[in-house]
């Protein structure tokens, strides 16, 4: 991969994964020859600290993406829509975290330790996807055993934090957590049920068949990525009051036997992927261990004797910071000289 020093921007940097996106490039001390980092007019943050630098958050404007070879987006659905377009334009590659492209064809959808060759179909667009966070865990788990075993069907119940839904949620939870411990009713929430101290069984916009949307884009994007089109899949996503990281609940089967202390193995040896796996010492995955780790955390595997070459795990990961890990991986190999040419000038700058 080039060394060659890369101009990036990152947008939406004042929010929770742009934060983590700056955390991820700080710590892997990635060459950057220019940074420049934009935010909502709205935004009350006019300066974010980086690599011991105050740095000026910047509005959108026509040109800001002029010069630039990558651009993260951090940013809601709506930024990405109208200014990932413009940034292409200028000669600027996409990394979008917001899932305004997820589901479109022509956007590669890209996990960067399970599918890094769908990279090169950004060309098409300028533009490549990471997935939703549930996906991303899944992804790196299961496709180690799926190169060992053959996937055919999997289950998975997410357990999703405050954060999937950014600072609105983290701050929705707190304030219901504060209000309830002092014996106060929370102020009603507009967006969805009281998440403190509950569970509320509905992530999305409730679909056909009862299904949400957000659970039907796991298993269409779960195929995409894992390149398994005739995946069998079903999920139920239910928010519960956890600050930070997703816990998954997966049950599998497989085409053919794949004993847990196997599964153990390979999941040891996967990239990106920590094996907390030793219940009688009440050592596995829980959200408070996985905070502000890059790492998938999978562990509780075993055999599930219901169903022939069934297996259940429990994973778990920082949603932020996945995201924002596997935006930077991406982004690195966009800068590879093999990226090829951009629209503005025939070139990544």
């Amino acid at each position: 991969m080039s060394a060659r020093p890369i101009k990036l921007a990152v947008v939406g940097a004042t929010g929770a994964v742009g934060r983590a996106v700056l955390e991820e490039l700080g710590e892997r001390e990635i060459p950057l020859s220019e940074m420049r980092l934009f935010s909502s007019p709205r935004s009350e943050e006019r300066t974010v600290e980086f690599r011991g630098d105050e740095l000026e958050v910047e509005p959108l404007g026509e040109r800001s993406f002029r010069g630039l070879d990558v651009a993260l987006f951090a940013a809601p659905r709506e930024v990405a829509r109208h200014w990932a377009p413009k940034a292409w334009a200028e000669g600027c590659a996409v990394v979008d975290t917001s899932g305004a492209f997820r589901g479109e064809a022509d956007v590669p959808l890209v996990v960067a330790e399970v599918n890094p060759g769908a990279v090169a179909g950004y060309r098409a667009r300028g533009i490549v996807a990471g997935p939703s966070g549930p996906v991303l865990p899944l992804a790196l788990v299961l496709a180690p055993l799926h190169r060992a075993a053959g996937l055919e069907r999997v289950a998975a119940t997410v357990f999703y934090s405050a954060s999937g839904s950014g600072h609105g949620g983290v701050r929705q939870l707190e304030t219901e957590v504060v209000a309830l411990l002092n014996g106060e009713e929370p102020e009603p929430s507009d967006s969805s049920h009281r998440m403190g101290f509950n569970l509320v069984p509905q992530v999305g916009e409730v679909a056909e068949g009862g299904h949400t949307s957000e659970e039907v884009g796991v298993g269409a994007e779960l195929r995409r990525v894992l390149a398994l089109p005739d995946l069998r899949t079903a999920a139920t996503l239910v928010r519960v009051p956890v600050f930070y990281a997703h816990g998954i609940a997966v049950n599998l089967r497989t085409s053919r036997r794949l004993a847990a202390e196997d599964a153990r193995a390979l999941l040891r040896e996967a990239a990106g992927v920590k094996v907390l796996d030793v219940p009688a010492e009440r050592v596995y995955p829980m959200p408070m261990l996985a905070v502000n780790d890059d790492a998938v955390l999978a562990g509780r595997v075993r055999e599930d004797a219901s169903q022939e070459n069934g297996l259940a795990l429990f994973v778990v990961v920082d949603n932020v910071r996945g995201a924002a890990a596997n935006a930077v991986r991406i982004a690195r190999m966009l800068h590879a000289p093999a990226s090829g040419p951009g629209p503005a000038d025939g070139k990544l700058h």
